[in-house]
Formats: C-alpha cells, structure tokens, sequence
C-alpha cells in the first residue's frame, strides 16, 4: 500500500543529534494512500511498551526542523516519539507536490496513531499527538475526531482555516474579500492547468525588506538563517503552490472543538502575533463544555511566535512531560 520513495539516509537536521537518543526511519500510509516518512526518536535501553507521541509542523516545515527537535527531546524524556513530514511536503509522498488540506492534513495525525498503534515497542492506549504552528489547529481537529488520542498538545497555534479565511486579527473577515480571494485563486487554477504544472507562491520573504513587520522578521530569523534552513522546507525555499488555501477558506477545522473529551494543551508566547489563536480557540473549546477540567492554555512570559520553534530554554518541556505523563499514564 506504500509508494516507493528515496530516503535521505544522513542525519541532515538543524540541530545535533543526542545521544541518549536512538534514531531510524519509517514509513507509513494513510487513508487516501500517502505514504508518510517519519524520523523515530526513543530513549536507548528502552523495555517494554512506552508511551507515545506523534510530533508535527510547522505549517511549511519538515521533520529535520521544529518537529524534530521537540520529538527527541520527549524520547529523552522516556517517551517514544515520531516527527513526521505532512502529505505532499518533505520526504513524505503524494502528489502534486506543496499542497495541503484541513482534511488530509488531520488525517496524517491520525494515520501517525495507526502506525504507532501497531508498534510492539508502543502502549497503545498511551498515545499522544503535539502539533506546532499551523499544526497545532490540525492537532485539535484530530483530538475532536480521534478517540484514540489521549492527549493533545498545539504549540504556538495558528488555525489555518481562520487566517485564510479571515485575515490577520480577522481584517479581512468579509464575504466581498473572501470573494475576491477565491476569483484570484480560481483564475490561478486555469493558469495552472493550462501550463501543467503548479505555480509556487514563494516562502519566506528574502531579501527581508526594511520595513517587514515584526512577524516576518521573526519568521526569516529562523527559515532562512543557519538557525532554522533546510533545503527541503517550503518556508526556507519556494514555499506552498499558490492555490493551496483554497479548501482552507471554506472547512473551519475547530468547529467541535468544545467536544473534545481527552486532555489538551495550549501553549503560546505572550509576544507572539499569533498568541490570539490559542487564546481563541481555548476560550471556544471550555465554552459550554462537559470537558473542561482538562484542558489549559499556558502563555509563556515574554516569547514570540519563533521562540517556540527551537528555544530550548523558552519550550516549556517539564510542563509537556508532566502534561504528558498525566494523561498517558
């Protein structure tokens, strides 16, 4: 059931490698036949059955980044975990190519449960997801759908549905500008179609202008420095095909949020532009919920949007373990 893809065999990530560490890859498929390429993080010495965590994002990101790092970093504290690269993006497969969808997206975080499911090394009732930026809405959606989840982590969240729907801070929340973003959208398509290939719509700004806003800035400090780079990022390089928001603009994915029963974290910095995102969707998912009491949201003092990504002196990771060793005990 699997596509026959070429792995990079190198360790090729932006940050070392640990040595408490075990590593391999793996493959696996989900419902609509995509295979999915994982990096495989678990403590050495490890018996048993172990708890485990599937680990994804950024939006725009491969699992040599971000995902990665928080993934060996849970293996360090003795849990199994899994980066894994979305369908169409990094070493995964699926084609065309830099595409991406509110429901196939939420479906590579439930295909990472099946696969960890069958694992002999994993517990299959301790099994936990943690997605970063727009991953992080992705992950909440999978947690209203998935009951296999158990615990549900969204770091530095954006809802992606939102943005591309509503604008920044919902600026654009108007029926005649989401009209016009889909008439450039669709015009697009004809212009893609007829060329036979998919026009990208470039990553991250660079040369960074002068008078880029700060989020930006923040974003280029990470995608396009020594700090965040990878050739296989869309972020860092050419970044996502133009038309691929448009199934974004119209299938919000926190709809059933507040239905939720398994434990959620939030986790967002106080500077962060994005902060709102999270402050929203924790407020939505307790209002008028039976399953309140184990769901919070923790702002981190001080932190943007980036910080999140790689600081492992601002990513709160005693409060993952002991959030996670809670609620996959």
């Amino acid at each position: 059931m699997e596509e026959a893809l070429v792995l990079t065999n190198v360790w090729d990530k932006v940050f070392p490698k640990s040595e408490e560490v075990e590593h391999a890859k793996a493959t696996f498929h989900n419902r609509y036949g995509i295979t999915l390429v994982c990096d495989v993080y678990k403590p050495k010495k490890a018996e048993g059955r172990l708890p485990a965590i599937a680990v994804c994002g950024p939006f725009g990101a491969v699992k040599e980044q971000s995902s990665g790092l928080y993934a060996q970093e849970l293996a360090k504290r003795g849990f199994l975990a899994i980066a894994f690269d979305p369908s169409f993006t990094g070493e995964s497969g699926g084609t065309p190519r830099y595409v991406a969808s509110p429901d196939i997206n939420t479906e590579d975080f439930s295909a990472a449960v099946d696969y960890l499911s069958c694992r002999e090394d994993v517990d299959a009732d301790k099994i936990g997801i943690l997605g970063i930026c727009g991953w992080g809405g992705m992950a909440l959606n999978a947690a209203a759908m998935d009951t296999r989840i158990k615990a549900t982590v969204a770091s530095t969240m954006y809802d992606m549905t939102r943005v591309n729907a509503k604008g920044y801070f919902d600026a654009q929340d108007s029926e005649e500008m989401r009209f016009e973003t889909k008439k450039a959208l669709n015009a697009q398509r004809t212009i893609d179609y007829k060329n036979g290939s998919y026009e990208l719509g470039g990553g991250v700004v660079d040369p960074l202008p002068d008078d880029a806003p700060f989020f930006v800035k923040d974003y280029y400090d990470y995608y396009k420095t020594k700090r965040g780079y990878h050739v296989r990022s869309l972020n860092s390089n050419g970044g996502w095909n133009k038309t691929f928001s448009l199934s974004f603009l119209n299938m919000p994915i926190l709809t059933y949020s507040n239905e939720i029963r398994s434990a959620v974290l939030l986790i967002h910095g106080e500077r962060a532009h994005s902060c709102y995102f999270s402050r929203d969707a924790y407020a939505a998912m307790i209002k008028d919920s039976k399953y309140a009491e184990n769901k919070e949201l923790l702002i981190i003092p001080n932190a943007v949007h980036t910080d999140l990504y790689d600081r492992l002196d601002v990513i709160p990771f005693d409060k993952l373990e002991t959030f996670f060793r809670q609620y996959l005990a």
